[in-house]
């Protein structure tokens, strides 16, 4: 019982701050036994109200409250004849509730609690029925406690034991003394011990007798306090009614006083929500009028209808409980706000889109031809003219998200004609600029063709000469009317772009140029290269907002401009490589000189258009290099520098003077090496070719050109190709003269050739004479045929030849000559110790001296000058 009551407390009523009185376990009679507990509880805290609590237990030994009553609804208590020891009794509320006890106790107990509930806190309103009286069931109980404490006491004091005292014990042995003769016969003592006790009780007879009186007495003073102790509990209780119905009077005056403090508490509440409603649901009579008018025509004006949509939006925001809605004054008011807001931006939206379409109306104006400057339309004036609606946009864009994600498109459409218009004009002044014409001129350059094929490339190759230039603009005229194009298109672009942002409230993701060249490089083939366009988004970003609206409304910009690319590109043939120049440097002009990123938009167009060019410089790279290998030299050819190798000159000196300020040449480094790699392959096809020239001296003369060429330009990339080009010059200057040399002593050459084979084929070098073809005598005759006139006749005969041939521009003359001497030279020492080493003691010498040779070619070379 102990473990169910503190359980109870703790789990139930504790945290209810009430306190468990008594308990009894019941099931309802008559029915299955489910076991409940009814419970008497009381407020911890005044005023101190009793109930009864019914409790019920579930599977997981969990209490759970099932029904309370307040025990001043109770009106009857049926003990069911409680003397009889019965476990039934019924208990009525609004109803009969009837309950079987699970022992006699417990539902005892439970009904005297019951009682003094009913005596203490509703004035014995409460009627019982089979119960005695209560009033005197606590006094009896009182005396039957006190009779029972008595018998206790008693039946204590005859079942204990007690230890005699010292007094005792000497006494007792004082007896045994006076007594010991008698001790040993057991019958004469007892005897003796009778006859003392029956001594004693006379005495103690006598002395009763004598103190009855005082007994009496003292039986008389016990029944007066007894009759005064009633007396006493008499008032008592008289006090305790008075106090009852006194603390009854006092529960009835807290009650009213709680009440009378919800009153007011109610009101005040009611108060602050009226004032709430009337505050923030109230739209002044000048912000109704001029949602309702919709006046837009002046900048005060505007004003007015900003701050009053701001306080309807305010009005509109307010949240308020669900059940205030369905009060009319606050229904009305509602549908009032949104009738405003309807109406407002239905006049709002039609006179922005007035707006809208007056400037996509506007006529551009003609064209100036005298204008020698480029100048992109402003759109300036239109955008002060809608930056004051910035505050209404917002506002429609929280109050109508729909209708405001229409007027993007409305702009894109009417503005995106104007720009068309504008965008067109501009080119078209452009053209006329570049190519100094009127526009009914413009389509010559159009129908130029494009470098297709070797023919039409030896056409529109760079000419060799000036005279063919009359008609060609200047070059430098494309670089600067490109320059101009690009320079006024980025404050167009970006000045819409900010516009649009803050008009149509977009977000603006500045993108940082670092991580767009990092996505440009991650997006392979399909994008350019960081080195070549290091502005240019990668598409995962273009469906940006700001990004489409900028690409309807700039539709015809990139169509416009790979127009314009395409006639600056058929200005001249290597005009492309000025668009590409062009295109890069203005791009990363535009990232360094503007303290905050350029349009996205027109990153994206001059990324495509960088992909263009480069796309049109590699064709134009291509076709050069096809040109230059298919190349074929006439069989009349003489000598002199190839045209094809005069063109690559002329394209590298073009080239270098193009990308002097580049701030990168990686494409024109690539394009260097192809074009330097197909000049050497044609020069070297040059030797299975069936020409009249010699091809030695041909190949000798462009190589040398070539590295000449090379060394005065000083490129680094083409430090490997100057370097082939001496090594080839080199070995083809070697074999043109080991060509002609041995035309001036051919007899002797071939005598000497036939000794060194039979001296090679292990004939000993003094056993040669003995053969008959290389005998004294044939080499006497044979040295016979080449005296020193005849020699030196030979040799002037060999240097007319030379200067003959040999092209005046390279002027290697002079290098060959001496080339040639120096191998004569070697010739005629390798004779000698031939002569010396096989025909020693013969006696036989050349006819002329090596002091004869020095001085033929000394006078040859002073007669040439």
């Amino acid at each position: 019982m102990t473990s169910l009551w503190t359980s109870l407390e703790k789990d139930v009523f504790n945290p209810q701050n009430k306190r468990l009185l008594e308990t009894v376990r019941v099931w309802k009679t008559g029915k299955k036994k489910k076991m409940s507990i009814l419970c008497i509880v009381v407020d911890a805290f005044r005023p101190m109200k009793p109930f009864l609590v019914k409790v019920k237990v579930d599977r997981g030994e969990q209490y759970k409250t099932a029904n309370r009553w307040p025990l001043a609804e109770l009106k009857l208590v049926d003990g069911k004849t409680l003397n009889q020891a019965s476990l039934d009794f019924d208990l009525q509320f609004d109803k009969v509730y009837k309950w079987t006890a699970s022992s006699f106790d417990e539902k005892k107990a439970f009904i005297r609690c019951l009682c003094k509930l009913n005596h203490r806190f509703l004035s014995s309103c409460i009627t019982f029925v089979n119960v005695p009286a209560c009033t005197v069931e606590g006094r009896q109980r009182h005396q039957e406690d006190r009779k029972d404490t008595a018998e206790t006491e008693s039946q204590e004091e005859l079942s204990a034991y007690q230890e005699m005292t010292p007094k005792e014990a000497a006494d007792m042995l004082r007896l045994m003394e006076e007594y010991e003769p008698i001790v040993n016969n057991s019958v004469a003592f007892a005897e003796q011990l009778s006859n003392d006790l029956h001594v004693l009780d006379e005495a103690n007879l006598r002395a009763i007798i004598s103190s009855e009186n005082q007994v009496t007495q003292l039986m008389h003073s016990i029944d007066e306090a007894l009759e005064e102790v009633a007396r006493v509990e008499d008032t008592l209780q008289v006090y305790d009614e008075l106090l009852g119905s006194v603390k009854q009077q006092m529960d009835h005056i807290y009650q009213e006083n709680s009440l009378l403090h919800h009153i007011i508490s109610n009101k005040t509440r009611l108060m602050d929500e009226i004032l709430f409603l009337t505050t923030h649901l109230d739209l002044s009579k000048e912000h109704c009028e001029a949602l309702s008018q919709g006046d837009l025509s002046s900048p005060s004006r505007i004003k007015a209808c900003i701050a009053a949509a701001e306080a309807l939006s305010g009005c509109m925001n307010i949240q308020i409980q669900p059940g205030y809605r369905k009060l009319q004054s606050v229904a009305e008011q509602l549908i009032m706000f949104e009738t405003l807001k309807q109406n407002f931006e239905n006049s709002f939206i039609s006179h922005v889109t007035n707006i809208f379409e007056l400037q996509g109306n506007t006529q551009v104006p003609a064209l100036v031809h005298h204008v020698d400057k480029l100048v992109a339309p402003s759109h300036r004036l239109h955008h002060e003219e809608l930056v004051h609606y910035i505050p209404l946009m917002a506002w429609l864009r929280n109050a109508n998200p729909v209708l405001f994600c229409d007027l993007p498109k409305v702009y894109t459409q009417n503005l995106g004609r104007l720009y068309d218009r504008e965008i067109k004009a501009f080119f078209e002044q452009a053209k006329i600029l570049l190519l100094g014409r009127r526009k009914t001129s413009l389509q010559e350059v159009l129908d130029k063709p494009m470098v297709t094929g070797s023919k039409q490339q030896s056409r529109l190759s760079l000419p060799e000469s000036r005279d063919g230039q009359e008609d060609i603009p200047n070059r430098g005229n494309v670089i600067k009317i490109l320059e101009q194009v690009l320079k006024e298109l980025q404050p167009l672009c970006t000045a819409e772009q900010q516009f649009i942002e803050k008009f149509f409230l977009l977000s603006q993701d500045a993108a940082d140029p670092e991580v767009l060249e990092a996505s440009a490089a991650k997006g392979g083939e399909s994008m350019p290269s960081p080195e070549d366009s290091p502005c240019t988004k990668p598409r995962s970003q273009l469906d940006e907002p700001t990004t489409r609206l900028l690409s309807e409304i700039f539709s015809s910009l990139e169509p416009d401009l790979r127009g314009f690319l395409d006639i600056c590109n058929k200005v001249h043939p290597f005009s492309c490589l000025q668009v590409l120049v062009t295109l890069n440097d203005s791009v990363f002009k535009m990232w360094g000189s503007s303290p905050s990123l350029p349009s996205s938009f027109l990153n994206t167009v001059l990324g495509n258009m960088l992909l263009l060019a480069k796309s049109s410089f590699n064709k134009c790279i291509a076709a050069l290099c096809k040109e230059i290998e298919e190349a074929k030299v006439t069989s009349k050819t003489k000598g002199g520098i190839l045209p094809f190798v005069s063109r690559f000159e002329e394209f590298v000196n073009f080239s270098e003077d193009v990308f002097r300020s580049a701030q990168r040449r990686g494409e024109l480094d690539k394009a260097q090496l192809r074009l330097a790699g197909s000049v050497f392959s044609s020069i070297n096809s040059l030797s299975s070719a069936n020409l009249k020239a010699n091809t030695d001296m041909i190949m000798m003369e462009n190589f040398h050109h070539i590295h000449c060429f090379l060394c005065q330009k000083k490129i680094r990339c083409l430090e490997g190709k100057k370097r082939e080009a001496k090594q080839r010059y080199s070995q083809h200057l070697e074999k043109y003269v080991m060509k002609y040399l041995g035309q001036p002593l051919e007899k002797l050459n071939h005598f000497f050739e036939g000794v060194k084979a039979r001296v090679a084929q292990g004939v000993k070098e003094e056993e040669v004479s003995f053969h008959l073809a290389y005998s004294k005598q044939e080499l006497r005759k044979v040295i016979e045929k080449y005296p020193g006139k005849e020699v030196k006749r030979a040799l002037e005969t060999l240097y007319r030849k030379i200067h003959k041939y040999l092209s005046p521009e390279e002027n290697l003359l002079p290098v060959v000559w001496h080339a040639m001497e120096q191998e004569f030279i070697r010739q005629y020492q390798e004779f000698e110790d031939l002569i010396q080493r096989c025909y020693a003691g013969s006696g036989i010498t050349m006819d002329f001296t090596m002091e004869d040779l020095l001085s033929y070619f000394n006078s040859i070379t002073l007669s040439s000058i």
